[in-house]
């Protein structure tokens, strides 16, 4: 029986991951890469240094400080928002990769030998020319061209759209 695995956006060990990544990635190096999300960050700094001066001198004419308090915490959010977001992005598409990797070196593979019958060896053991066999529900061991039959694929882990798409022998490759 499989297991399944915890394929869930609000995975504890990854959003830990992208919360600690979130506050790394306000180093200003990391930031100007994005120069609207460093503007943000510029501008929260300023907001940060207006708020420590309304505090030191009482001067409102910038505003009060409950305001100006209020409109940096609000710009802080936006800014680690949307470095938890792209952290979350990025731990997700490497995890989807390590996961291919994973199948690649794991899938158990139906070669077909010269005798015409199937024998069961490991997807690595796979060299171009080699006939293997895939019935209904089987992960596809190796990229390959289909010589017989009809398929409908799921090609959603390589190409990201979930709809099963139809291939046949001889078909676009």
């Amino acid at each position: 029986m499989k297991r399944n695995r915890n394929n869930s956006l609000f995975d504890r060990t990854l959003l830990r991951r992208s919360l600690r990544a979130s506050f790394i990635k306000l180093d200003p190096r990391t930031m100007i890469k994005n120069p609207i999300m460093f503007t943000v960050e510029v501008v929260t700094l300023v907001m940060l240094l207006l708020i420590v001066w309304i505090a030191a001198t009482g001067n409102t004419s910038q505003g009060s400080l409950l305001y100006n308090t209020v409109i940096f915490f609000v710009l802080l959010a936006t800014v680690l928002f949307a470095n938890f977001a792209e952290a979350i992005a990025e731990a997700r598409g490497k995890a989807q990769a390590d996961s291919l990797r994973k199948t690649r070196e794991e899938t158990p593979a139906k070669r077909i030998d010269a005798d015409g019958q199937p024998h069961i060896f490991s997807s690595s053991a796979l060299k171009q020319g080699d006939l293997f066999e895939c019935v209904a529900g089987d992960t596809i061991a190796a990229d390959g061209e289909i010589v017989e039959g009809l398929a409908s694929i799921d090609e959603s882990a390589i190409t990201g759209e979930s709809a099963p798409v139809i291939r046949e022998a001889g078909g676009d490759k």
